[in-house]
C-alpha cells in the first residue's frame, strides 16, 4: 500500500482538511499516476455536502485528474511510464453488460465505479484526485495528447466530456442551432466544443454579465433569460439545447425554444425534481433527455478533438490551502471558469 497526501471532507458541513489516503499496490493491469492537477467540479461539492445522498467520510473528492504515469503493472499494454494521462469520473465497471460492451461504461447496468465515494473492487471506498497519486486500472486511463497542457486538460475529464457527449450524440454541427444554458464550468466548454463542431451557438444565461466572455469563447449570440422577451424572441429557434445548470429552472419554458423535433438535454444535476408540462413536448414533437459524461472511447475522442482544435478549459490554478475558499466561490458563481488544484501544493 502507498500512503499519499490528500485533502478530504470529514463530514457534510465542515471544511476539507489536509490528510493522507491509502492507494492499493499495483495489480498486473494497474497504472500509478503522479497527479499534477485536479479540477474542482460542482459535483464534488454536491457529493461532499450529501446533496445527492449520504456520503462516506473521510472523502477525498476529485474526478478531473491529469498527471504522469510513474509505474505500470506487469501486464499493462495501453500506457507506459512517462505518459501524460487523465482519469475522469469513473475508474471501473462490470465490463460485461450490454452497455459496457458498447463502450458506454458510464451507463453500466451494474453501476460504474466512481472515482471517489464508490465501493472499489477490493471493498474499500474510492478516493479521488485531490491527492498526489492514484492507482487506476489501465482501461479507465486516457491519454492526454500533446498540445494540451495538463492544467487546462484536467477539467476536460468531466466538463469536457459531459458537454461533448450530448453534442456529439445529438449531431451538433454545421447547419444546427445549439443553445447552451449557463456559462459556467460545463457551459463554457459546451460553447467551445459546439463552436468547434461548426454549430451556430447561443448562450442562454441569467444575465448579460458574461456576454463578452461568451462571444470570445465562440458563441454567436448571447441572451439573458431574466428578460421575458428572450423566450418570445427565440421561440422555436433551436435544434438542440444543452442545459448545464445545477439549479431548478422552468424546463417547459426552455422546451418552447426548440424547433420541430428539437431536443433539450440535461447535463446539470440539481437535487430537486424538474417538472415538465407534457404539452411543451407534444406541441413540437420535442424531446427532453439527459446525458452523463461519456464512455472511455468517447472520452479519448473528445481529448483528441480538443487537441486538434486547440481547446482547453478556462482555469484558475489554486493551491491546496485555497480549496475551501474555492468551494465558496463556486457556490457564489465567482469563477471563470474552473478551479484547478496544483497538487504539488498538497
Amino acid at each position: 500500500m502507498l500512503t499519499v497526501k490528500a485533502y478530504a471532507a470529514t463530514d457534510a458541513t465542515g471544511p476539507l482538511v489536509s490528510t493522507t489516503v491509502e492507494r492499493r499496490d499495483l495489480g498486473p493491469h494497474d497504472v500509478l499516476i503522479d497527479i499534477k492537477f485536479a479540477g474542482i467540479c460542482h459535483s464534488d461539492i454536491h457529493t461532499v455536502k450529501g446533496d445527492w445522498g449520504p456520503a462516506q467520510y473521510p472523502l477525498t473528492p476529485g474526478h478531473e485528474i491529469a498527471g504522469i504515469v510513474t509505474e505500470v503493472g506487469s501486464e499493462v499494454s495501453r500506457h507506459s511510464v512517462g505518459d501524460r494521462v487523465g482519469v475522469g469520473c469513473m475508474v471501473n465497471s462490470c465490463r460485461e453488460c450490454v452497455n459496457c460492451k458498447k463502450g458506454e461504461e458510464q451507463y453500466c447496468l451494474k453501476g460504474n465505479t466512481g472515482t471517489y465515494g464508490a465501493e472499489d473492487r477490493d471493498g474499500t471506498i474510492t478516493q479521488g484526485g485531490y491527492s498526489t497519486h492514484v492507482v487506476v486500472t489501465e482501461d479507465f486511463v486516457v491519454s492526454i495528447p500533446e498540445g494540451i497542457e495538463l492544467d487546462v486538460a484536467a477539467p476536460l475529464l468531466c466538463a469536457g466530456i459531459t458537454t461533448y457527449s450530448p453534442l456529439h450524440h445529438w449531431g451538433a454541427g454545421p447547419g444546427k442551432k445549439v443553445a447552451v444554458v449557463g456559462l459556467g464550468g460545463l457551459g463554457h466548454m459546451g460553447v467551445k466544443i459546439a463552436h468547434a463542431m461548426g454549430a451556430e451557438v447561443t448562450v442562454l444565461s441569467q444575465s448579460l454579465k458574461k456576454q463578452e466572455d461568451g462571444l470570445r469563447l465562440g458563441a454567436d449570440h448571447y441572451y439573458a433569460t431574466s428578460d421575458e422577451n428572450t423566450f418570445k424572441e427565440l421561440a422555436g429557434s433551436f435544434d438542440l439545447i444543452i442545459n448545464t445548470v445545477s439549479a431548478k429552472i422552468d424546463i417547459s419554458a426552455y422546451l418552447g425554444l426548440l424547433s420541430l423535433d428539437g431536443a433539450m438535454v440535461n447535463v446539470g444535476a440539481p437535487a430537486e425534481p424538474l417538472p415538465v408540462n407534457a404539452f411543451s413536448l407534444i406541441a413540437g414533437r420535442r424531446s427532453f433527455a439527459g446525458s452523463m459524461i461519456g464512455g472511455i472511447k468517447e472520452t479519448q475522442e473528445m481529448l483528441d478533438f480538443c487537441a486538434e482544435h486547440k481547446l482547453g478549459a478556462e482555469i484558475e490554478v489554486i493551491s491546496a490551502d485555497q480549496i475551501n475558499e474555492a468551494y465558496e466561490r463556486v457556490l457564489a458563481s465567482d469563477v471563470r471558469y474552473r478551479f484547478v488544484i496544483d497538487t504539488a501544493t498538497l
